[in-house]
């Protein structure tokens, strides 16, 4: 995630969706198909790496911020894990852990936090969105429309576009697409449209499901000089 795409995501932390609206009933049998796959696929799902690469653009200055690096997801009994080691072109890493989110910049050693709060349950479907989530939970929050159907590499892939239902999240993305592998419940393509019209494209490669995970990697490591900021 670029900083403007984590700015973001603190932003998400600071609004409420606790009004949202039922979830939709799909009129699609095809999309009912994928949801229920997405569902059977969700209760076998404990872990996740992949390298990624992420492209943020910014249409006012018409340029790209380019990143890459690891991701981890990580499901435990008591909650959802996930960081984002990102090495290039600079080295910073994301997690998300204990219902807190830290961002950490090495190159001017500071960290910044944010508590969920209220907000953990709605957090974390947002950090998890294509990623070992139920497919059926997706139409809490999203109006959920299936667009055709992709190769991604070697993957037979789904494309579901989501329309936020909540007012204060169409401020902030009014439309997310993700390239879904509903056999694995893994997105293998991401792509997030904000009102601005800048927007973000994920890419996932090289996935390794459901193997053990160190800890180390939902953990940050800092210093006495660490700036710290919430």
């Amino acid at each position: 995630m670029a900083r403007k795409t984590t700015r973001n995501l603190i932003a998400v932390l600071a609004l409420s969706t606790a009004t949202a609206a039922l979830a939709q009933t799909p009129s699609d049998p095809k999309l009912e198909q994928v949801l229920t796959q997405m569902d059977q696929a969700s209760q076998r799902f404990k872990s996740a790496t992949a390298d990624f690469s992420w492209d943020q653009f910014q249409k006012v200055v018409e340029e790209h911020d380019i990143q890459s690096g690891k991701i981890f997801f990580r499901r435990t009994t008591k909650e959802v894990q996930m960081a984002a080691d990102i090495d290039k072109p600079i080295a910073k890493k994301l997690v998300y852990s204990g219902g807190k989110v830290q961002f950490f910049q090495p190159s001017i050693n500071q960290l910044t936090e944010r508590d969920a709060g209220s907000n953990r349950a709605d957090v974390e479907s947002f950090l998890v969105l294509g990623f070992g989530g139920r497919g059926h939970d997706l139409l809490k929050q999203w109006q959920v429309t299936l667009s055709g159907e992709e190769n991604i590499g070697n993957t037979q892939t789904v494309r579901l576009e989501l329309i936020p239902k909540a007012e204060n999240i169409k401020h902030i993305f009014n439309k997310v697409v993700i390239w879904v592998d509903p056999e694995q419940d893994v997105s293998l393509k991401q792509q997030t449209f904000e009102p601005s019209g800048d927007n973000r494209t994920a890419l996932y490669t090289n996935f390794k499901l459901n193997g053990k995970i160190a800890d180390s990697e939902f953990k940050i490591k800092t210093n006495s000089q660490t700036r710290v900021v919430r």
